[in-house]
């Protein structure tokens, strides 16, 4: 088998999974962090709180990308990492942490690839109605132009939301991801015009 030369060689990853540091430097909660902390949600009780630490370890992470030649690493950004609320005052930490990602990953000769939502919504939105919320398109446009903006100098790939049909069907119909939602049809059509705008106006910033 034989691979075209403009494939790419990578691995992916999302920032729940990986991070940990799940309250350090003012980190906002996410619907993961507050889903995974109910009993009987995840099996064995467990949750991303600490999870792989790539927080603390992201250095050490990063030079075993090198050693085994990746070529390119898709990440996501922790929406509410970045913007503790989901929207106003940007976390300087927060934001830090993928500005020195980025440096390190091309630094090593990775090329960075950044997803902007892999299902990390902020907890503080979520009670303000999350996607059901007509104003949640333009939450998201905002904190797609705060990353890229600070990003965008040294990153050229972008992907905006991270398998919408699965986060709204699996989060927002049936209840088994966060935020745990059982929706009616017409509101889960309603969440989907909402992501789907998100992604439109997400993608006009970058």
């Amino acid at each position: 088998m034989t691979f075209p030369d403009y494939f790419t060689w990578g691995a992916a990853t999302a920032s729940y999974q990986i991070e940990g540091g799940a309250h350090e430097d003012g980190k906002g909660l996410s619907v993961w962090d507050t889903f995974s902390n109910q009993p009987g949600k995840i099996l064995g009780g467990d949750s991303g709180d600490s999870a792989c630490d790539h927080y603390h370890r992201w250095q050490e992470d990063v030079g075993l990308m090198a050693e085994i030649g990746l070529q390119a690493y898709r990440f996501s950004i922790s929406w509410p990492r970045v913007l503790p609320e989901g929207k106003g005052a940007v976390s300087k930490a927060g934001l830090g942490f993928y500005d020195h990602l980025v440096d390190a990953l091309l630094a090593a000769g990775v090329e960075p690839w950044v997803t902007l939502f892999h299902w990390d919504y902020p907890y503080a939105l979520f009670q303000q109605g999350g996607w059901l919320n007509p104003s949640s398109p333009d939450w998201f446009a905002d904190y797609a132009r705060v990353v890229v903006d600070a990003l965008s100098d040294r990153v050229s790939h972008w992907i905006t939301l991270n398998e919408p049909q699965a986060f709204i069907g699996l989060g927002h119909s049936m209840g088994e991801h966060a935020p745990g939602l059982q929706l009616s049809f017409s509101d889960c059509l309603l969440v989907t015009h909402h992501v789907l705008l998100a992604h439109g106006k997400a993608v006009q910033v970058i």
